[in-house]
């Protein structure tokens, strides 16, 4: 009877020091998991992109299962990158980038789409991300358009459609940048604001991003990309 209550005792501990383990892990780490639909064999590789080269961090083998589970240590939300090597020698179109924070974050996706139709659930600033990349795409779609009709018109010489278009375009330049501006103040409690204004208009007004700035709090200002952000209104 003693012994049954100390292996008891024992098998109850260890729970605890496993759960324990597993707490503090999550309170450090991000723990990236999900599926990829219709992949029979491949490497998913954890990434960040630093001095201009993807550095893995982490990768998992993918077979039959299509599940992986990684994680990394981190300090703070940043952008991060799946990449996925299906040994077919094409790299193209298999690497999702995503805005990693600390705790649980899921990626499911398909092998045939893997960028393009990917479902990435438990970050916030992700979620903001997918929301600016949607209008900004709006906005570029839209200069494509007028690009197009920009060079139409100067290999005719049809200068007054010209002068027309290019005040369009320039129109539509100040537009984006206000849409960015006025996206990061509303998110001001949000990493992504500073990442959008250090790597979508750097060379926007500098008192204007003064401006912003000023609106984050203490933590967002001293996080990676609020320092960023400081040294280019610095300059």
């Amino acid at each position: 009877m003693v012994n049954q209550l100390i292996k008891i005792s024992i098998f109850l501990f260890s729970i605890i020091i496993i759960q324990s383990c597993n707490s503090k892990k999550s309170e450090n780490f991000m723990l990236l998991n999900g599926k990829i639909d219709g992949l029979r064999k491949g490497t998913l590789y954890l990434q960040k992109f630093v001095d201009s080269i993807y550095i893995s961090i982490d990768s998992t083998n993918v077979n039959d299962e299509f599940e992986f589970n990684m994680d990394s240590p981190l300090d703070e939300p940043d952008i991060y990158y799946l990449y996925l090597d299906k040994f077919d020698g094409d790299s193209l179109n298999d690497r999702i980038k995503f805005f990693g924070n600390i705790g649980k974050i899921t990626i499911n996706s398909r092998v045939n789409t893997f960028d393009t139709n990917a479902e990435i659930i438990g970050s916030d600033n992700q979620t903001l991300m997918e929301e600016y990349i949607s209008i900004i795409r709006k906005f570029n779609l839209e200069n494509l358009d007028l690009l197009e009709i920009y060079y139409e018109s100067q290999i005719n010489g049809n200068n007054k459609r010209f002068d027309s278009v290019n005040e369009a375009i320039n129109n539509l330049i100040k537009r984006k940048y206000l849409y960015s501006l006025n996206f990061a103040t509303t998110n001001a409690n949000y990493e992504i604001s500073p990442y959008i204004l250090t790597t979508e208009v750097p060379d926007a007004n500098k008192e204007l991003l003064k401006q912003v700035y000023d609106k984050f709090n203490d933590s967002i200002k001293v996080s990676k990309y609020g320092k960023l952000l400081m040294e280019i209104i610095s300059e």
